[in-house]
């Protein structure tokens, strides 16, 4: 018997908005509500809503179906203010008792990579925020953009997670299939759940593809490749952005209809079924122990941290924002380190990317702004006032006088 678990990554960043070097001491909005809200809007009209709905309305008609989401804590944080409707049709599906909530970073950060405690920090927020919202305390683990090793495994399964879900990338598996439960090496109890990329990359990236072989992709198509694993795996892990229905892959492309009729044509076959991954780490004996030391993700074609520590420009301004770490926690003004900590957000280092090869397309497509340097520089700006932010006395009221923010400019720069 093989299980489909489905699971959806569902984020959006709280984006910056163009801060020039003049705005540096005098300006202390950092963050584009605007823009955030436009696409906000956006995709939950094009996605969350509409592909809400259809999950809804497949959990109502199969009582075997079942899918599992990550929700980041800035995505939530925007849905509360300006899409409360958003969360509204979350909760329909958690109240199910069918959907799975994954943990991760309330910021949707790389703090573990640069700091443990603020990684233990944003997770617990993340924890309050789920808790808050959909009653619910989640089991396992998912790190940010699915970064993992030995090592992350071991200090999450510490944390109390009784699994974590990684990229299924051949170099880590070997001659293993990402088809089974495995144990990360290091840990006592924990699971792990491997992502079968090339069956969830024919739904995120290749479903609309008409130079794709297998254009178009039909349910009895899918089903059937999905059939071929009984006897030969015991899940399949389908792990995708959500944006995947309906925004990447337009409503016209045909991947509503595809998705209503998948459950459909894979539990045709009685060997076939939908689990959690709270019940595959249940459920299922650890087939082996997975050994992986270098850091992975389930970012483009290395599956490493390239797309956000790749270059010079976004060590240096990853290494700035955390090396204010101790400050800012130090500091009265609470204002202060939220905005830090949503400068801590992925996405603002993926702009910064320099990869125009083979990924290309892919970040551009992604990047608001017109070039990675440019991205750097707005980010820098915002660094540099946050510096004087720090050597300003919260008791002061308002922006301080000229001759301080002078003086504070003259050394952040």
């Amino acid at each position: 018997m093989v299980s489909i678990c489905f699971y959806f990554q569902v984020h959006q960043p709280f984006r910056m908005r163009k801060y020039s070097l003049f705005e540096i001491g005098k300006n202390r909005n950092y963050f584009d509500d605007q823009k955030n809200i436009e696409v906000l809007k956006k995709v939950a009209r094009k996605c969350y809503l509409p592909a809400n709905a259809l999950m809804l309305e497949l959990l109502n008609k199969y009582p075997q179906f079942k899918i599992s989401y990550s929700l980041s804590g800035v995505f939530m944080e925007q849905c509360e203010k300006w899409a409360p409707e958003v969360i509204e049709s979350f909760k329909k599906l958690v109240d199910t008792g069918r959907v799975e909530i994954l943990s991760e970073t309330y910021y949707h950060s790389l703090s573990y990579l640069f700091s443990k405690e603020e990684f233990k920090e944003q997770v617990e927020l993340h924890k309050k925020k789920i808790k808050e919202l959909f009653n619910y305390t989640p089991q396992v683990f998912r790190n940010t953009e699915l970064i993992y090793n030995n090592e992350i495994a071991n200090f999450v399964e510490g944390m109390g997670f009784k699994g974590i879900v990684a990229e299924g990338w051949d170099p880590v598996l070997g001659w293993r299939s990402a088809n089974f439960v495995y144990k990360p090496k290091t840990t006592k109890s924990m699971k792990l759940l491997m992502k079968n990329y090339r069956l969830s990359d024919d739904i995120a990236f290749r479903f609309s593809n008409k130079g794709w072989p297998e254009w178009p992709l039909t349910t009895d198509k899918f089903s059937n490749w999905v059939n071929a694993y009984n006897g030969n795996g015991e899940c399949i892990n389908l792990f995708m952005d959500y944006e995947t229905i309906g925004e990447h892959q337009w409503e016209d492309t045909g991947i509503f209809e595809f998705l209503r009729a998948l459950p459909g044509e894979i539990l045709k076959n009685p060997d076939n079924s939908f689990k959690m991954p709270s019940e595959l780490i249940r459920d299922h004996e650890a087939k082996d122990e997975i050994d992986c030391h270098n850091m992975i993700s389930w970012a483009d074609l290395e599956r490493d941290l390239s797309a956000w520590l790749g270059n010079r420009i976004q060590q240096s301004a990853i290494n700035r924002l955390y090396s204010m770490e101790k400050e800012i926690k130090l500091h009265p003004d609470k204002q202060l380190l939220e905005d830090w900590r949503k400068l801590q957000t992925s996405d603002h280092f993926y702009y910064m990317c320099t990869k125009w090869f083979s990924d290309g397309d892919v970040h551009k497509y992604f990047n608001p702004y017109d070039s990675p340097y440019d991205s750097f520089i707005n980010f820098m700006n915002i660094v540099n006032d946050m510096t004087i932010r720090l050597k300003t006395d919260d008791t002061q009221s308002g922006i301080v006088g000229s001759e301080v923010k002078c003086g504070a400019l003259g050394k952040a720069i």
